[in-house]
């Protein structure tokens, strides 16, 4: 399988002189998703945690429903790519065979293949009401996210997505050259239940290193997050999704602090809840 991380020679100018060394760098690779045989989309990503993708782009694409509605799944590496193969019931699969794309798409591109404005933008779907969360909470989870991106760390060239919860931090956190990718693991990552216990997305908040546009948005309501906190900012369009999706956006997280652009009930003075760091990025 292709190694998510490589070093390559470089030279290095500066001031001071010239020099040699080695530089970490993310891989880059060709992920084709497949489902019962047929290539339904090739993204370009990071080959790491992939089956977290697999489920993540099954779900956020509207594939699927469920992770059980996959009855199995394989990573088939090659010397240009990695084929994940998955295998639906007969009518699910038949049911996404006028949807097959068939294309390469750019790095972590969200709409590649999409052959209509209707599909771009559909509707998000509704969260959950869920809970509040406070200054102090947001503040801290934005805090615990740099020193846990164990690839970004090495290469400094990657994206990061993560879900945070009052009881327990943040419990999964997923990177990728592809925002959209970074997210789509994570939402794979909790929809298979692979973190530490059954969590319960209404009641936590996704963390984003990236800009937040309107599929970062759309994919944040699949996963059923009430609370979205960026780095970036948003773009226009994302701010109107998310109103209606009933998702609290906030952006520009800061060390002084972040802007909420949609839903600003969910965000208070002080909420209940501690604040651990456990976190799974097997």
């Amino acid at each position: 399988m292709h190694e998510p991380v490589r070093s390559v020679p470089r030279k290095i100018w500066c001031r001071s002189g010239v020099g040699e060394g080695l530089r970490a760098v993310p891989e880059e690779t060709a992920l084709a998703i497949t489902y019962n045989g047929g290539t339904y989309a090739v993204m370009m990503g990071t080959p790491d945690n992939l089956h977290d993708f697999a489920i993540g782009f099954s779900l956020s694409e509207g594939v699927v429903a469920s992770a059980d509605e996959i009855q199995s799944f394989e990573a088939v590496a090659f010397d240009d790519g990695v084929e994940l193969r998955m295998w639906l019931a007969t009518e699910t699969a038949e049911s996404i065979s006028a949807r097959r794309r068939q294309i390469a798409g750019p790095t972590g591109c969200g709409l590649c293949g999409i052959d209509s404005i209707s599909e771009a933008v559909k509707p998000a779907a509704v969260v959950a009401p869920g809970g509040t969360f406070s200054f102090d909470q947001i503040m801290a989870a934005m805090e615990l996210l740099s020193p846990l991106q164990k690839i970004n760390i090495q290469t400094r060239a990657v994206h990061a997505a993560a879900f945070w919860t009052p009881a327990d931090g943040i419990v999964a956190l997923r990177e990728d050259v592809g925002r959209h990718n970074a997210l789509d693991k994570l939402a794979g990552a909790l929809a298979r239940g692979n973190v530490q216990s059954e969590i319960d997305t209404s009641q936590g908040m996704v963390l984003l290193t990236s800009r937040v546009s309107v599929e970062m948005v759309q994919k944040t309501a699949a996963i059923g997050a009430p609370l979205m906190v960026s780095v970036s900012a948003p773009t226009a369009l994302a701010i109107r999704m998310a109103e209606a999706a009933g998702i609290t956006l906030a952006a520009i997280a800061r060390a002084d602090g972040f802007e909420v652009f949609t839903h600003p009930h969910r965000v208070v003075a002080d909420a209940s809840g501690s604040e651990h760091a456990h976190i799974d990025v097997a």
